[in-house]
């Protein structure tokens, strides 16, 4: 199966790098998602979760507030200006992420009315990791 390099990147650093089959963005129009050898585009990303699909077949999920995107047919790059990746091993860590998640959340809940959908998102998302 193709794969392409995905970069996450937030003013405070990189949260992913790493090869992977497809990514699914929550951008301006609605979701959308990403294959290897995907057309060239740029476009705004909107608060919701970015669901990864790993080389192993495994998916990851990385809540954002809103960013930008650049796709070209061997790599994804993507900046935001807040994201909390819900992952973990343990429950506590899983715990933790879901909590900066939340934060997360409450600092963009007046601007967005989609959060209720998005938080339904991250409880799925920390379920499947339990």
């Amino acid at each position: 199966m193709d794969t392409f390099k995905l970069e996450i990147l937030t003013p405070n650093g990189e949260i992913y790098n790493d090869d992977v089959i497809s990514v699914t963005l929550p951008g301006e129009e609605g979701e959308f998602g990403v294959l290897a050898n995907h057309a060239s585009l740029s476009t705004l990303l909107e608060a919701g979760v970015i669901d990864i699909e790993n080389k192993d077949k495994s998916i990851e999920s990385i809540l954002i507030n809103w960013g930008v995107v650049n796709i070209d047919e061997e790599k994804v790059i993507v900046l935001v200006e807040g994201a909390v990746a819900i992952r973990g091993d343990s429950e506590s860590s899983i715990a933790t992420a879901l909590e900066d998640a939340k934060e997360l959340i409450s600092s963009i809940a007046d601007t967005n009315p989609a959060i209720v959908a998005v938080t339904a998102r991250i409880e799925s998302a920390a379920q499947r990791l339990l």
